[in-house]
């Protein structure tokens, strides 16, 4: 088969495939909050931001790219570009550190966002550059700024965002410590999970601003309403990101607990497990164990946190009431 008619056969199966994937995402309800994101979906093309990635086999990682000498191979790195999964893009010593997120996830985040034309977004986590790409369709390249720590992530970012014909504006720098050189913004998406609220996000942001984020194996979305304050709820999606690199503070890590001290049913019980992430360092287990049965085992959406002038607090159903932990 010549070269041409590999290339024809490839980019009919990314049609195909990604078509495929927009009818998935379309009928998992993850963009019901604003349609408009199916269109960007179906004019991206994600391949162009994975060239490569690496699938997980006994014993650690298996790399798949677009160059593979063998078309059959070729044809599962781009059928595995256009899966509703998440892909690992940059392993370092069988430990991961930058991942393309799930697509049905990243179009229920870029939902939730409620972005209208004309708001400027701040992306923490520039990852592939696909989400940056998805934003710079539905807005312009103008109004995105999404930053990294790691200078080869955002180079091979700019790579692939130029590839498929967009320029949004690309840092490296510490996410922590936002893009003042790029202010003010109007929403802020994190794709990372977060060890505390930085506050020099909310100083970068226009009042009534949002910023969501993932925080403790869910996602918040906090209001903010000047630089020394921000409120908000987690939404009922589950989310599970590498950690923001640059932020100082240790890991939020979940502490050790004895399952025999456990009722059988709070033993490996997903929310449950969240509340755990959600209050580490702040409420001993067992405790937390205690509340989270006598409240009917709490969904995420009664969770929230709030970021004050001196403290940030999470708390269940009110800012205000009894059941609140400090946060970093």
């Amino acid at each position: 088969m010549s070269a041409h008619a590999i290339d024809h056969r490839l980019d009919d199966l990314a049609a195909t495939a990604r078509a495929a994937l927009v009818r998935e995402i379309d009928a998992s309800g993850a963009w019901d909050a604003d349609p408009v994101w199916r269109e960007a979906f179906e004019n991206v093309p994600r391949h162009l931001f994975v060239p490569y990635y690496y699938v997980g086999v006994v014993g650690g990682y298996e790399r798949r790219w677009g160059e593979d000498p063998s078309l059959r191979r070729r044809e599962n790195w781009m059928r595995g570009a256009y899966a509703d999964a998440p892909l690992a893009t940059r392993v370092r010593d069988g430990e991961l550190l930058s991942s393309s997120s799930q697509p049905s996830l990243m179009a229920k985040m870029l939902a939730e966002l409620e972005v209208a034309d004309g708001n400027r977004v701040l992306e923490i986590g520039a990852g592939t550059g696909y989400n940056a790409a998805l934003l710079s369709y539905r807005l312009g390249d103008e109004l995105v700024t999404t930053v990294d720590l790691d200078p080869e992530i955002t180079e091979s970012a700019r790579q692939h965002l130029a590839a498929a014909g967009y320029h949004p504006t690309v840092v490296t720098g510490d996410g922590a410590r936002g893009c003042p050189e790029h202010t003010p913004f109007d929403r802020i998406i994190a794709t990372c999970t977060l060890n505390s609220v930085p506050r020099p996000w909310l100083a970068q942001c226009n009042p009534g601003a949002r910023v969501l984020a993932p925080f403790a194996t869910g996602l918040i979305d906090l209001r903010v309403r000047d630089a020394g304050h921000a409120e908000g709820r987690f939404l009922h999606t589950p989310a599970y990101f590498v950690p923001l690199r640059g932020d100082t503070r240790p890991e939020r890590e979940l502490p050790d607990v004895d399952p025999n001290r456990l009722p059988r049913r709070a033993r490996t019980h997903e929310l449950f497990r969240f509340l755990l992430a959600l209050t580490a360092g702040s409420l001993d287990p067992y405790e937390a164990c205690v509340l989270w049965e006598r409240e009917d085992q709490p969904v995420r959406e009664r969770y929230g946190i709030t970021v004050g002038d001196d403290r940030a607090w999470a708390w269940l159903d009110d800012p205000e009431g009894p059941n609140t932990w400090p946060l970093p």
